[in-house]
């Protein structure tokens, strides 16, 4: 009869802890310790400093209170909400505005001043050959009764800067007298510049080492008489749009760093009176984009030959020129560049159409933005006649010229600053970033009770819950690991007596296991009949 012989070994508890307390020893030098896990809503809300939250989210059943804790939370959110939103769409329209300050100081540096003639050409200048290329501008007829002899024709290709230089007026001859400051001037002391008005002079132009003024008022500025030559004027025989009917002189105050613009910016002065301009200078600064529309200018930049920074009347010039340049292959002389100069028949047939083009499309073809940090100067004129009976026969004597003549072509112009100060005229952000913080900020601890460090609660609670969350996942997706704690072998005796005793008990002898080490040990048995087991309890 078959025996069967159930054998259970169980490892001892002690063993078994020791065994797990290493295991997790080598796990914590790889995977990081177990975290605790995150907290519910309703501690959360306890512990935040989110004002309401805590009333809202207590256990138990939603009652009463709770609702109206709840619809006051979220009356006042939505409120902090639609301020919010509305301190943003401000921020984001960029609004700015203009301050005004006057500050004083010892000396200012005195502005350029730009005069020129209203008449381009001295009649007494042009030579023949120079009526003949300037017909179709000036409409003048020939200077001989009996017309242009075909031999005549053959005149010379004309030079018009050799023309404008030639036949304008030459300050020599205008100037009269010249005082700045106490001191005595003279037409060295301007330099000639070219513009729509022909040959022009600048006083004060140099940008290295301009005049100063350390006294304000009437005086203390350049003050200069002129002639203006009237009997020089061109006769006007048929109109043109060269024709001008006026007489007395242009002037332009305009900083060192820009060119003069004279056609346009300047101011007339007529002949017969002596004209005061008291003036006031204004630094300008604008806010480029976003908040304003300037033009930063860029170190080394030429917008202009000559000028290192940019300016509005710099960039006109330039525009004008390329258009020029562009229709009609030549520049006109007032223009900068290399480029050759047009001949007067190009002047009438090209070049005056497409600087008016030009001037009219300004806005689409030639933008000029306006610069970020500009010097302009108000003016505040007034003007008496001048001469009297007394010095009209003093001047007349003096410059042997009638006291008619002196009337009709003599002025005096005096510009002088109006103190020493100047305007400060800045654009400022109205509302920056740190005003929208402030009012959001503002807003929100008003509204909700809440601040960044509250926002940085959510955060953190948000976190909290994810990871626990991914942590569950990851749990679920690993396999557990069994770790068995006894185990039950069943032996037929059949199988034992097919196998040798000595390697059923590992080939040791009888008694040489120790009486401690397997259960049930207390003695040996002896079976005759079926076999001897030595050293084995079941």
């Amino acid at each position: 009869m078959p025996i069967e012989i159930v054998c259970k070994i169980k490892f001892a508890e002690e063993d078994e802890k020791q065994k797990e307390k290493e295991e997790g020893d080598k796990e914590s030098l790889i995977e990081e310790p177990a975290r605790p896990r995150s907290r519910d809503l309703a501690a959360f809300a306890s512990a935040s400093t989110l004002h309401g939250l805590g009333h809202i989210c207590r256990s138990g059943r939603l009652g009463v209170r709770q609702a109206l804790w709840a619809f006051a939370f979220l009356a006042s959110l939505a409120f902090f909400l639609y301020q919010a939103a509305k301190s943003a769409l401000l921020y984001l329209e960029h609004p700015h505005v203009m301050a005004l300050d006057e500050e004083a100081i010892r000396e200012m540096v005195f502005p350029a001043i730009t005069i020129c003639n209203i008449n381009r050409y001295r009649h007494s200048a042009l030579t023949d050959a120079d009526i003949f290329h300037l017909a179709n501008m000036t409409g003048l007829p020939p200077k001989d009764r009996d017309g242009h002899k075909a031999t005549d024709l053959l005149y010379p290709d004309p030079d018009m800067a050799d023309i404008v230089n030639r036949t304008g007026h030459q300050l020599d001859d205008m100037l009269k007298s010249c005082n700045f400051s106490g001191e005595n001037c003279s037409s060295r002391d301007f330099t000639v510049v070219y513009t729509r008005y022909g040959k022009c002079y600048t006083f004060n132009g140099d940008r290295r080492n301009p005049r100063v003024t350390r006294q304000g008022g009437m005086g203390n500025g350049l003050e200069i008489m002129l002639d203006i030559q009237q009997e020089e004027y061109l006769p006007i025989w048929r109109e043109t749009n060269e024709t001008s009917f006026e007489a007395g002189i242009r002037v332009q105050i305009h900083s060192q760093d820009e060119p003069p613009y004279i056609h346009q910016l300047g101011f007339g002065v007529s002949p017969g009176f002596q004209t005061f301009v008291s003036c006031q200078e204004q630094r300008l600064t604008y806010l480029p984009q976003p908040w304003g529309n300037c033009r930063a200018s860029v170190q080394g930049e030429q917008t202009l030959p000559g000028y290192d920074t940019y300016s509005i009347a710099a960039c006109r010039l330039q525009c004008e020129k390329e258009a020029v340049v562009r229709s009609c292959h030549c520049r006109m002389v007032h223009m900068p560049g290399n480029e050759s100069i047009c001949s007067p028949n190009v002047y009438i047939e090209c070049a005056d159409h497409t600087l008016d083009a030009a001037l009219e499309d300004s806005q689409e073809r030639c933008s000029c933005p306006t610069p970020c940090n500009l010097t302009r100067y108000g003016k505040e004129i007034s003007m008496v006649r001048i001469p009297n009976k007394g010095s009209a026969r003093y001047l007349a004597r003096k410059y042997n010229k009638n006291e008619t003549y002196i009337r009709e072509n003599f002025l005096v112009l005096d510009i002088f600053f109006e103190a020493l100060n100047y305007e400060a005229i800045e654009q400022k952000k109205a509302y920056d970033l740190a005003g929208l913080l402030g009012d959001i900020g503002g807003q929100m601890g008003l509204f909700i009770g809440a601040s960044i460090l509250t926002i940085l609660e959510i955060l953190d609670y948000v976190y909290e819950v994810i990871r626990d969350r991914v942590s569950r996942v990851l749990r679920r997706s690993k396999p557990p690991l069994k770790k068995p704690s006894g185990s039950i072998a069943t032996l037929g005796l059949e199988e034992l007596k097919d196998q040798s005793p000595c390697e059923t008990l590992g080939r040791h002898v009888e008694g040489a296991y120790n009486a401690g080490i397997l259960p049930n040990h207390h003695h040996r048995h002896h079976y005759p009949h079926q076999g001897v087991f030595e050293d084995f309890a079941c």
